[in-house]
């Protein structure tokens, strides 16, 4: 802003001495009057005193409309200027107030990171509990297999008991419908056909003697 009126003095000030020159101009061209300005200078006085009434009417009037014109833009209010400060102004309001939330909810970020930083914690414990239990599933898993293996062997062994127990209560072959019946029955339960079956004797010595 200082520098815009410094600006501004200036032009105004060079406007003001061409006008002059032009007045003088004008009256050496109108009134036939000796020219006065130009005689002001102490070591050009002597080029511009050279120079013709026209000369010195026309370059002082375009001197003076372009030096009026620059100060007129000067003083006036630029519109895009304007509307650069204006954003400038905004963003410097908008910072401002971004800084003073981010100044008067520091301790809530600061709770914020804080518990960020617990969980990150509480992740990490649940990242090793996690690949502790893979370690113990991974030692159950050879458990786990021994443990079919076993209950496999013990269904092929109750089927062989199974199949022992009925070996060893029908023992006997019925001769007509060859179906398994037992020691003691004299008639099959099946065909109802007579049984001849041998008859068997326990002596002491647990020695079997059949008739």
């Amino acid at each position: 802003m200082r520098t815009k009126g410094i600006t501004i003095w200036l032009f105004s000030t060079l406007t003001v001495i061409t006008m002059m020159h032009l007045i003088d101009s004008v009256n050496a061209l109108f009134f036939s009057n000796q020219i006065q300005l130009l005689q002001l200078y102490p070591f050009a006085n002597t080029f511009l005193t050279q120079m013709s009434i026209q000369t010195y009417f026309y370059v002082s009037a375009g001197a003076s409309a372009i030096l009026w014109g620059i100060t007129c833009i000067l003083a006036f209010d630029n519109p895009v200027e304007t509307f650069l400060n204006h954003i400038l102004s905004d963003a410097q309001k908008q910072r401002s107030k971004e800084s003073q939330i981010v100044e008067d909810n520091g301790g809530l970020f600061d709770l914020m990171y804080e518990k960020m930083e617990s969980d990150s914690e509480v992740l990490l414990e649940v990242k090793d509990l996690i690949r502790n239990v893979r370690t113990e599933v991974r030692d159950i898993a050879p458990i786990k297999e021994s443990m079919l293996r076993t209950k496999r062997d013990l269904n092929k062994i109750n089927k062989q008991l199974i199949s022992l127990e009925e070996q060893v209560l029908f023992p006997l072959l019925c001769n007509s419908c060859k179906k398994p019946i037992r020691a003691d029955f004299k008639v099959c339960p099946y065909c109802s056909e007579l049984l001849k079956l041998p008859e068997v004797t326990i002596s002491h010595n647990r020695d079997f003697q059949i008739k």
